[in-house]
């Protein structure tokens, strides 16, 4: 039964005031370090499936598949059990993340951050203890578990503590510490990679991401949206005083949120099959569909997982390639503190074009300079001027990434739903985003083997795609408050037709 809050649709957002507090930036903090789980894991990967140590122990038919590549660079790592390695956490991450929304909803972001941390670290364990490949692979599915949760609830867990005015850098913190995660990886692999058993400590150290989120979860309190679904408004109340500063309008903030919850409650459950079917949610679902789309089809991951195997392609030694992966992680991690300071006064529109334009130049320079130097056949060995400057346009490319849909795939599926869909909304689009990952690691290899380098034209090409979508059908959601994000979709030129209920007013529900 739809009802429920009514915004008029030429109505200012709500501004509850209130100042940027030490505490609602070290409460941000620490749930942004949730981030370093997943960067952590996708950093780690590529660098180990390099490690002939670790394939001689768990994949020595992988060393003998490669050493029958030689005569063709595309195909040098073409194996579809060495990327299962890397591409089976995800499997167990997309069951975790849709298990996730009703334990976020029933429990509260706060516990799901400690179960995602705490399931990490059993990960890192395991795999780091492995003897077989029953262990690594159980190691691999507490690792996704680990994921599914932290994914689904710390990005909400930021959008719903941090205030509108500043709630895209605090957010896209989350992706900031993802970056770092991925840095860290990246060295952890290149300080291991000569030691016989350096592969048990790269996969091992997962742990010392987990413990940070664990640890700091503990000192958290759970977001005021979260205590009064849960029925303990006196609780978020102490909350929003604590992280909002005296000079908020405490209690505006509460009542609304209070109402926004209470519309929720009105249509509890069914939240996935509301979505899905009435027409006032249509943007929520198309954009819960299309951001972790393109957010994969930016091509930026799986670059992330085989940086390393991608720049052995083009011609770098090991040594080489491996600090060529370090290099990229660090231009991933500046272009990100670059978008933390202007994403709030800019917007979230400007970035994303800028960006994607950016990431079109670079993917279709790389494309060009693999196909001249390297040829079809792949047999071509590239001089090391044109390997350079292929290292040169990933970089330029991850931090058009880095700068745009990098912070931006997760700060605006974070803003976007309303309370009664928040955990829903959130769950599709971690599970979206979960599942192309699965599918990009595990085809990425065998696309690169056929495609050649013609596969960075077919990302360039979905890039392109996404550009325009997002400069005609995204609502610029800069400094709107969540419990008043209804108003961007009734003056949005194509999405009114679907919210507006004709009386010049947008229902939330």
């Amino acid at each position: 039964m739809a009802g429920g809050v009514i915004v008029p649709s030429d109505g200012a957002a709500a501004d509850y005031g209130g100042s940027l507090t030490l505490s609602v930036f070290m409460t941000c903090l620490v749930a942004a370090s949730g981030g370093l789980i997943f960067g952590y894991d996708i950093g780690i990967s590529g660098g180990v499936s390099e490690m002939e140590p670790f394939l001689q122990r768990f994949f020595p038919h992988v060393l003998k598949r490669m050493a029958e590549s030689k005569g063709n660079e595309y195909c040098l790592y073409d194996s579809q059990t060495l990327t299962a390695f890397t591409s089976s956490l995800y499997v167990a991450g997309l069951v975790a993340s849709l298990v996730a929304s009703r334990v976020t909803k029933a429990m509260g972001r706060q516990a799901v951050m400690l179960m995602g941390g705490a399931l990490f670290f059993a990960g890192g364990a395991v795999t780091g203890g492995a003897v077989n490949i029953a262990m690594l692979i159980v190691g691999r599915m507490l690792l996704g578990f680990g994921v599914g949760f932290t994914n689904q609830a710390a990005p909400l867990f930021l959008a719903e503590m941090a205030p509108s005015r500043w709630r895209g850098s605090l957010t896209a913190g989350y992706q900031f510490f993802l970056a770092l995660g991925v840095l860290i990886a990246n060295l952890v692999n290149y300080a291991t990679a000569h030691v016989s058993w350096g592969w048990r400590l790269s996969l091992g150290l997962a742990g010392a991401p987990a413990v940070v989120i664990f640890v700091g979860a503990l000192f958290l309190t759970d977001t005021p949206s979260s205590l009064v679904m849960r029925g303990q408004a006196d609780r978020a109340r102490k909350a929003l005083l604590r992280v909002r500063g005296p000079d908020a309008d405490v209690d505006a903030e509460l009542e609304d949120i209070a109402r926004a919850v209470e519309v929720a409650r009105r249509s509890e459950d069914g939240a996935f099959r509301r979505m899905a079917t009435r027409r006032e949610y249509r943007p929520h679902l198309v954009l819960a569909v299309a951001v972790p789309m393109f957010f994969q089809l930016t091509g930026v991951i799986v670059l992330a997982f085989f940086a390393p195997l991608v720049f052995r392609t083009v011609g770098f030694g090991s040594n080489a390639a491996l600090m060529g992966a370090v290099i990229l992680g660090a231009v991933n991690l500046v272009s990100l503190m670059l978008s933390t300071l202007v994403i709030d006064r800019y917007g979230r529109k400007v970035l994303f074009m800028v960006g994607g334009i950016q990431m079109v130049i670079c993917q279709i320079a790389i494309a060009w300079i693999m196909g001249a130097k390297i040829g079809k056949s792949g047999e071509a060995a590239m001089a090391h001027p044109y390997a350079a400057a292929v290292l040169v346009f990933t970089c330029l490319h991850t931090a058009g990434f880095g700068w745009s849909w990098g912070p931006l795939g997760w700060v605006i599926p974070s803003e976007i739903f309303p309370v009664d869909i928040r955990s829903a909304g959130q769950a599709m689009n971690v599970s979206i985003g979960l599942c192309l990952t699965f599918v990009q690691t595990q085809s990425f290899l065998a696309m690169l083997c056929r495609f050649k380098y013609a596969t960075f034209a077919y990302y360039a090409g979905w890039v392109a795609v996404m550009t325009i979508f997002i400069a005609m059908f995204l609502p610029e959601t800069k400094g709107i408050p969540l419990e008043s994000m209804g108003t961007i979709w009734v003056k949005h030129w194509y999405w009114k037709r679907f919210v507006q209920d004709g009386k010049g007013t947008v229902a939330l529900t």
